[in-house]
């Protein structure tokens, strides 16, 4: 894949964020890619005002990855102590699913917290039904822990569970030196 130009979100590309997270969890679109959450989630994944606090939040960056002038995909990424990363709000436009961008976006977000921010090691999480992208992030050097933290029932801007037992698995890399 060629021609793909990484850059840091500014607060223009809120409605494209927003547009592009809910087209890749939610919904019929994101069926039209390998992987889902429409089964166990309905309703938003995301809001303009949960963008813009990442956007505005001191050691996160919200990285966007370009095909030409269009936004076909992104990341967050957050500094954390002790020489942590976090990698979050992980989006691929559907129709560009399976062509090795959300590979390229990865390898940029990693590149990013060990070249820039010294980061030792990446952490995500994921929830722990989504088996077949728990084994993508496992075939690029994840590691399952075991770790699991709650998901927010109740909390709407997180979507409406369609099952009772969802959790997020903690997925670690140690990253290489710069």
């Amino acid at each position: 894949m060629h021609d793909v130009m990484f850059r840091t979100a500014t607060d223009t590309d809120i409605p494209a964020l927003v547009a592009l997270v809910e087209s890749a969890y939610r919904g019929d679109s994101s069926r039209r890619g390998w992987t889902t959450e429409a089964d166990l989630l309905h309703g938003q994944r995301t809001d303009p005002e949960g963008v813009a606090e990442v956007l505005a939040k001191p050691d996160s960056r919200m990285l966007v990855a370009l095909r030409g002038d269009v936004l076909a995909g992104c990341c967050q990424l957050e500094r954390r102590p002790e020489g942590v990363a976090y990698f979050g709000m992980f989006a691929v436009d559907p129709e560009r699913q399976g062509g090795g961008l959300g590979r390229r976006v990865l390898a940029e977000a990693e590149r990013i917290a060990a070249a820039e921010w010294g980061s030792g090691e990446m952490h995500m999480t994921v929830i722990k039904q989504r088996a077949d992208l728990i084994a993508w992030y496992v075939r690029r050097g994840y590691a399952q822990t075991g770790r699991m933290s709650p998901f927010p029932y109740g909390d709407d801007r997180f979507g409406r569970p369609q099952v009772d037992d969802l959790e997020f698995e903690l997925l670690v890399k140690t990253l290489p030196k710069p």
